[in-house]
């Protein structure tokens, strides 16, 4: 399977790409499905069942409205995030919906969307399952999808296997360990950026991929900005108060001239920012995950704020090395909190910024790699525990500290010379072993860790 960077950066909604952005596209491909086979003219209600992971957290998470909206042709990258909860309000009074925006149909929510908090699908905790129904209830379609982390969407054959449709596209470079990479380097001579640009040249021109990654740029810069301006508490219940607007009223006003980890606080700032934003359901850049989109931006704005030599060259090696290291660990590992808990989230988002960083620091390839594994290796065992399932608390938090990890993992790898004892490879299969031994309890489920002693404190 080929990833593109642009498949590991893809601008969505929040709160969550694998609870929000990943059922809204496996809803629309549903309703998609039906309309390419002819079937919509025919379909009177279409049944969803969420399960494991989403069916435990999905309210707090934000999946029902996800559901509704792509069955309505929604998609995360291009819907208005300012009416959605007015659009979603309406389906619930009316108790109808617009398949693809076209044909109108009876959807009562308490019937048609089912979520079951303790029963999983064989594949992945993170299953959905779509029915379609006649006017005499019979079902003349179904599908089950499951979502994999990063709003990745696979489909799922009877036998309960992921079905994934491999990209064939040849690239020039083909990786997928860190191993593979470095050998890339060594024989071509060149950076892992000029590595992966080499790849994504199968699929778009140079300056398709330099306007595509500016663009995320972009995204990213307003989603900060947008999290500056923002007052009040963070939906769902908690009432977490934002602090990003305070933060940065503060350190506007202060050069920083006297405390020399005054940059550290700036950094704080963008992943509040950005955390905050996708808390509240707003325009992200799932950044490997929505949980974790704070950690790329943060570490790209401290690169762009605080370093003299950076450009918008630098902005396009950033990301694409970054994306380099996302490969790789979507590749071997996992991006998924459902699946391996925050390690596979805020870990790998600290994993990639630390990587990018390194390079446009000037560190070669060595150092790069050995930059990626340290901000790795120092989130394994992190538990997803979402208090009350929703991505706030510890997950707006742990985005700061993660961010701040990346830059010093860069700052160690770029004091040595490259050589280290544990390869990146190494790190993600303990990544991977870590997971698969840890307790379903502590992987997006809120039944364990701070979601459980918080709320019965």
């Amino acid at each position: 399977m080929t990833i593109s960077v642009f498949d590991l950066f893809s601008i969505g909604i929040g709160p969550s790409s694998s609870h929000t952005v990943g059922p809204m596209r496996a809803a629309r491909t549903f309703v998609a499905g039906l309309a390419e086979h002819g079937l919509l003219d025919r379909t009177a209600t279409v049944k969803a069942e969420l399960y494991g992971s989403l069916g435990a957290t999905g309210h707090g998470h934000g999946s029902p409205k996800a559901v509704m909206l792509g069955l309505e042709g929604e998609r995360p990258e291009d819907v208005d995030t300012d009416t959605i909860d007015d659009r979603v309000a309406v389906i619930r009074d009316r108790q109808r919906l617009k398949l693809l925006g076209e044909r109108e149909m009876v959807f009562v929510e308490d019937t048609d969307l089912v979520m079951y908090r303790r029963k999983t699908l064989p594949a992945h905790p993170n299953g959905m399952k779509f029915a379609a129904l006649d006017e005499s209830g019979a079902e003349i379609a179904a599908h089950t999808y499951y979502s994999v982390g990063g709003g990745f969407v696979v489909d799922a054959e009877t036998t309960g296997e992921l079905k994934i449709v491999p990209d064939t596209t040849p690239v020039r470079y083909p990786f997928r360990t860190g191993a593979e990479l470095l050998e890339h380097c060594a024989t071509a001579g060149l950076p892992i950026s000029q590595v992966m640009l080499a790849n994504e040249l199968a699929w778009r021109t140079e300056p398709e991929i330099r306007a595509g990654l500016l663009n995320i740029w972009n995204v990213m810069q307003e989603c900060v900005r947008k999290g500056c301006t923002q007052e009040g508490a963070l939906p769902g219940g908690l009432k977490v108060p934002r602090r990003a607007k305070a933060l940065h009223d503060k350190l506007i006003h202060e050069d920083g001239a006297e405390d020399p980890l005054h940059a550290m606080d700036w950094i704080s700032l963008y992943a509040l920012a950005v955390n905050e934003e996708n808390a509240s359901g707003g325009r992200v850049v799932t950044a490997p995950t929505n949980g974790a989109a704070g950690i790329i931006p943060a570490v790209l704005h401290y690169y762009t704020r605080f370093v003299s030599s950076a450009d918008e060259d630098g902005v396009v090696r950033f990301l694409l090395t970054a994306g380099a290291i996302g490969v790789i660990l979507k590749e071997t590992g996992s991006i998924s909190g459902a699946e391996v808990g925050c390690q596979g989230e805020v870990g790998s988002a600290c994993a990639m910024a630390a990587a990018a960083l390194a390079e446009v620091l000037g560190g070669n390839p060595q150092q790069v790699e050995n930059a990626a594994e340290i901000g790795l290796e120092h989130h394994l065992g992190l538990t997803c525990d979402p208090v009350g399932g929703l991505v706030q608390i510890p997950c707006i938090e742990r985005n700061a500290v993660g961010s701040t990890k990346a830059v010093h993992a860069a700052r160690i790898a770029l004091r040595g010379d490259g050589s280290h004892i544990v390869p990146l490879d190494k790190a993600i299969k303990t990544m991977r072993e870590t997971g698969a031994d840890m307790s379903t309890k502590y992987k997006e489920t809120a039944r364990g860790g701070l979601a459980l002693n918080v709320i019965e404190c």
